[in-house]
């Protein structure tokens, strides 16, 4: 059967690094990270003559619903020609809302796929440090209302995605230091690969 993996979590919880690993691990997948979208996020902010901040309302309005559609629509066209797609984007909305997941399910269904999905679990203080370090622009007010920012984000892992007898339909992966990730990855990589 087809799989469409989500890595997801709040951001600077190791979604990057944890894809581009299981990319070069997993045979035959096309990856697919929303960030690459971001220069098309940057003029659309530009031509609407608004301040480039992806924690803004404008994008909240204007821009972030359909980076997901697009990112979502390439996975969809890949998965007529390969096997397993990887989509390294939060999903933090997405993922808690259950007649989104249900419809997706649905809409994979007609591939003969199934969703997999990996929620990265990360301590709070470990990803504003790793936000600090990464220092990039998307971050600019994150940071600057660290407090604030937090608050909105919910870190709590998502079970409801959890299916009875498909022990791939939520994995966790534990990346507060690189032994829990190390652990983590070996264990999740042989249920991908349907070991």
């Amino acid at each position: 059967m087809k799989k469409m993996i989500f890595v997801a979590s709040p951001p600077a919880c190791g979604k990057t690094r944890l894809s581009k690993r299981l990319a070069n691990a997993l045979d035959h997948v096309v990856y697919l990270d929303k960030d690459t979208l971001i220069p098309l996020s940057h003029q659309i902010f530009k031509v609407a003559g608004e301040e480039c901040n992806r924690s803004s309302d404008f994008f909240e309005e204007h821009i972030r619903n359909y980076e997901y559609e697009a990112i979502l629509a390439l996975g969809f066209e890949a998965l007529r020609y390969a096997d397993t797609v990887l989509i390294n984007a939060p999903f933090t909305r997405e993922i808690r809302d259950p007649e989104y997941i249900k419809g997706l399910r649905e809409k994979l269904a007609e591939y003969d796929a199934k969703l997999c999905a990996i929620w990265i679990v990360t301590d709070v203080e470990v990803c504003k440090a790793r936000m600090m370090k990464r220092n990039s622009d998307r971050d600019t007010w994150k940071m600057a209302n660290w407090d604030e920012y937090v608050k909105r984000i919910n870190f709590n892992i998502p079970e409801d995605l959890y299916l009875e007898g498909q022990p791939d339909s939520l994995l966790l992966y534990y990346n507060s230091n690189d032994d829990l990730a190390d652990a983590s990855f070996a264990r999740i990589l042989p249920i991908l690969n349907g070991d």
